[in-house]
């Protein structure tokens, strides 16, 4: 259960609805889900979150399943389920097949063992894995 009310298009103030309104035409939909709904409860950083999503996910030096493959892996290791949810969907439309989720979560639970094993054993970073 949100902590937040959910925003329905006749709750939302303007400016949230300006938001919804460009996040329909740019993912050229009808749904508005309901991170950005709960976030509408706070205009300014409805506004401020989409933009800067929209910048960090537009397609660069990595491709956009890359992107969303690596937003998956955070969502893991950070625990949200939302974020996992819809990320895993997101690559899954972007291309991504069962044998790279497959191989995505073993590399994000081996990443998760030796982290845990480097930190509890506090090893020293090697010299040469140091940027000057």
């Amino acid at each position: 259960m949100a902590t937040v009310p959910l925003a329905t298009d006749e709750t939302a103030g303007a400016q949230a609805l300006a938001v919804f309104a460009d996040i329909r035409a740019k993912r050229d939909t009808d749904y508005v889900n309901n991170f950005w709904r709960a976030l509408a409860s706070d205009p300014a950083l409805l506004k401020a979150t989409w933009e800067r999503l929209q910048a960090v996910m537009a397609p660069g030096a990595l491709d956009p399943l890359v992107k969303e493959m690596v937003y998956l892996a955070v969502s893991v290791a950070n625990n949200c389920s939302y974020c996992i949810h819809s990320h895993t969907a997101a690559a899954r439309a972007r291309g991504m097949s069962e044998a790279q989720h497959g191989e995505l979560l073993a590399v994000i639970a081996m990443a998760s063992q030796t982290n845990a094993l480097a930190t509890a054993m506090q090893v020293e970073v090697d010299e040469r894995f140091k940027i000057s």
